[in-house]
């Protein structure tokens, strides 16, 4: 008899995606980051209390961070700890990694978001991407072209039929 796998259990191994970072941004080379939590922190992204929206990567003193996520504590498992939700998270990168980010960041003029968390094994890992802001107009355009290709396919299954 076949074990059953927790992926399909828990629909996936992708935790949270950052939409709102791919309408704001073009986004360019992206980034496998560890992320340091503690336990509480580890159980409410098993149950999906969590927010990007409005998340970055700080880059400082050699080190990454990410700011801005929202992960809300369970009642049940924090009667003990006093959470902070919006605490700021140090991300585990390698120095030629690290350097990388410095180096556009600081020379070429682009940002630094998180665009997904997920599930790797047992670890909860971080995409991180660089990326470049979109102006109005680019929005507007990737919407029309969004939306266009959406427009082909319902015309392509409706000629099959």
């Amino acid at each position: 008899m076949a074990k059953k796998s927790r992926k399909s259990a828990s629909g996936g191994s992708t935790i949270v995606v950052n939409k709102k970072a791919r309408h704001e941004y073009f986004l360019q080379a992206s980034f496998e980051a560890g992320l340091v939590l503690s336990g509480w922190e580890v159980k409410s992204l098993r149950d999906g209390k969590v927010q990007l929206t409005d998340s970055y990567v700080l880059l400082k003193d050699g080190e990454a961070w990410l700011i801005g996520v929202n992960i809300t504590p369970l009642p049940t498992v924090s009667t003990h700890i006093i959470a902070d939700p919006r605490c700021d998270r140090k991300l585990l990168l390698n120095k030629r990694e690290l350097g990388k980010l410095f180096g556009a960041t600081q020379q070429q003029g682009q940002t630094c978001v998180c665009t997904k968390l997920y599930w790797k094994k047992h670890l909860i890992k971080a995409e991180i991407a660089l990326a470049k802001g979109k102006k109005e107009f680019d929005k507007r355009a990737s919407e029309k072209e969004r939306e266009w290709n959406i427009e082909k396919q319902r015309v392509v299954r409706h000629n099959v039929r």
